[in-house]
C-alpha cells in the first residue's frame, strides 16, 4: 500500500501541471493497480495538496511579493484580482456539475475519449499558429486584463471533465486568446493555486468522515511524493516551452487514450471493474 501510495502522489506531481491531465492518469493508475483505500478523497486531498505546495514554494518570492504589494502595488494587486477573476467561472459550474461528473465521468473510458479529443484540439492549435505566423498579444501574466482573465476562467470550466487537464484547458486557452506559452503557462500556475485549495477544501469537507489516524503515514508519503514530483516537473516545463511547442503533449494524450480504448474495445482489459 506504501508504494501504491508513493506511485500515486509521484503520478499526481509530474501531470498536475502539465496538459495531459493529472486527474484522468489518477483514475487509469488508481484502476491498474488496484488502490482503493477507504480515505479515497482523503488521499487525493493529500497529494493535490503536496503538488500546490511544490508550485507555491517555486512562486513564493512573487506571491510574497503580490501579499505585500495588495495595496500599493498596481502590477501585484491586478495579477491577484485577475487570478480571483478566473477562478470564479470553474468555482460555480464545479459546486453545481460534481455530483454528475463524480458519477457519470469518473472511469477510464470517458477519461480516455477526453484525453484523445484534447490532444486533437492541442495539434489544431498549435498548427494554426505555425501557419499563421504567430505573434502573442500579451507576452507577460503583467499585461493581462480583466477580460483576458475571465476568458482563462470561462476556459478552465471544461477542465471539470476527467481527462481533459486543468492546465491544459487553461494553457491551450491563453493560448488560443493571444498569451505567450509563458505567460498562458505561468498564469495556469497561479490558476492552480486557489482552485486546487478550494476543490481540495471541499472534497475534504465531503470525505471527512473517511479520514482516521491509520491512513496519516499514507497521506504524508502520498503528500511527499507529489511536493517532490511537482517541484521537478514545473521547473523543467519552464525550461521546455522556452525551446518547444505543446504538439509532444498532444501526441502522447492520443496515444495515452488510444491504448486505453484500444484495449477496452478488443476485451483486453476490463476498465473500470
Amino acid at each position: 500500500m506504501a508504494l501504491k501510495a508513493l506511485l500515486l502522489g509521484a503520478v499526481e506531481g509530474l501531470t498536475e501541471f502539465l496538459p495531459i491531465s493529472s486527474t484522468g492518469h489518477l483514475i487509469v493508475v488508481e484502476d491498474l493497480v488496484r488502490f482503493r483505500p477507504g480515505s479515497r478523497e482523503a488521499f487525493i486531498v493529500s497529494i493535490q495538496s503536496g503538488a500546490i505546495f511544490a508550485v507555491m514554494w517555486e512562486y513564493r518570492a512573487r506571491l510574497l511579493r503580490m501579499l505585500r504589494g495588495l495595496l500599493h502595488d498596481g502590477a501585484d494587486r491586478r495579477l491577484a484580482v485577475n487570478v480571483a477573476i478566473a477562478f470564479l467561472p470553474a468555482a460555480v459550474v464545479g459546486v453545481l456539475a460534481k455530483d454528475f461528473i463524480d458519477t457519470v465521468l469518473f472511469f477510464p473510458l470517458p477519461v480516455a475519449a477526453a484525453l484523445v479529443a484534447g490532444g486533437v484540439i492541442i495539434l489544431w492549435v498549435e498548427g494554426a499558429h505555425a501557419r499563421g505566423n504567430w505573434r502573442p498579444r500579451v507576452a507577460s501574466i503583467d499585461d493581462m486584463t480583466a477580460l483576458d482573465a475571465l476568458k482563462i476562467g470561462i476556459a478552465q470550466c471544461f477542465s471539470l471533465i476527467p481527462g481533459t487537464s486543468r492546465s491544459g484547458a487553461t494553457i491551450i486557452g491563453g493560448l488560443i486568446f493571444g498569451f505567450s506559452r509563458t505567460a498562458a503557462t505561468q498564469f495556469s500556475f497561479f490558476l492552480a493555486m486557489p482552485t486546487i485549495v478550494a476543490a481540495s477544501a471541499y472534497s475534504l469537507y465531503k470525505a471527512r468522515a473517511q479520514i482516521g489516524g491509520a491512513d496519516l503515514p499514507l497521506f504524508a508519503l502520498g503528500f511527499v511524493a507529489a511536493f517532490a514530483a511537482a517541484l521537478f516537473c514545473v521547473r523543467w516545463l519552464l525550461h521546455y516551452i522556452a525551446h518547444h511547442d505543446f504538439r509532444a503533449f498532444a501526441w502522447y494524450r492520443i496515444a495515452f487514450g488510444g491504448v486505453i480504448l484500444a484495449t477496452a474495445y478488443l476485451g483486453w482489459v476490463r476498465w473500470g471493474d
